[in-house]
């Protein structure tokens, strides 16, 4: 599952192929979004809950609010299972999926961090991320990015910085399952389930209280 980005994104996937899976797109409503996803995916299965072995979640990076969503009910699923739960960069998972859809590297990755700003990552190839995630202006990146083709909303929206956009837009949960899916096999590292923020949240307890004292 996946909430980093406005898609709610889940998959079950066996091992060997994705068997069902549901995405939508909504920026507000990953809460209310999530479980219902779940449940249509397995029901779409043929099977229940406990049939799980582990659990992948994207750990963003992302906005603070809809990004806990996935990380706190992957959480849970894992606990109340004892299964493992994996972390994948949520980045990871969206160049993962565009080697699918046939793009080789290298290229990059842009998702929309709001502030007029970007979280991208560089890969020579679709399973190669070639150094760490950053939040950053379009246009500060541009220059280092110019000729490379740009997957992601990050890139749609900032079409001057980035001319050359490519899809898919946002993440997959059935490219995220694959992903882990290799991994897995070749016994591979992964994330911790941590949120990866790259910067403060938008809300913030205000610096300067009103002092209110009674008479």
């Amino acid at each position: 599952m996946d909430t980093a980005t406005p898609a709610v994104t889940v998959a079950l996937h066996d091992g060997t192929s994705v068997i069902a899976s549901s995405g939508q797109v909504d920026a507000r409503r990953h809460g209310e979004l999530l479980l219902p996803a779940v449940d249509r995916v397995l029901a779409e299965a043929g099977t229940k809950l406990d049939a799980v072995t582990d659990v992948v979640v994207g750990v963003g990076p992302g906005p603070y609010t809809g990004l806990r969503v996935g990380l706190v009910t992957a959480a849970t699923f894992a606990s109340a299972l004892s299964v493992p739960v994996h972390g994948l960069c949520t980045l990871d998972g969206l160049a993962y999926a565009a080697g699918l859809e046939g793009l080789e590297g290298p290229f990059a990755v842009a998702t929309d961090a709001r502030r007029k700003e970007v979280y991208w990552a560089q890969y020579e190839d679709a399973r190669t991320r070639t150094g760490e995630p950053a939040v950053d202006r379009p246009a500060d990146i541009a220059g280092a990015l110019a000729g490379l083709p740009v997957v992601g909303a990050g890139a749609v929206l900032y079409p001057d910085a980035f001319p050359d956009a490519r899809g898919p837009e946002h993440v997959a949960a059935g490219a995220l399952a694959a992903l882990a899916a290799e991994r897995l096999a070749a016994g591979q590292e992964f994330l911790e389930p941590r949120p990866l923020y790259l910067r403060r949240p938008d809300a913030q307890v205000p610096k300067n209280y009103k002092v209110v004292t009674p008479q």
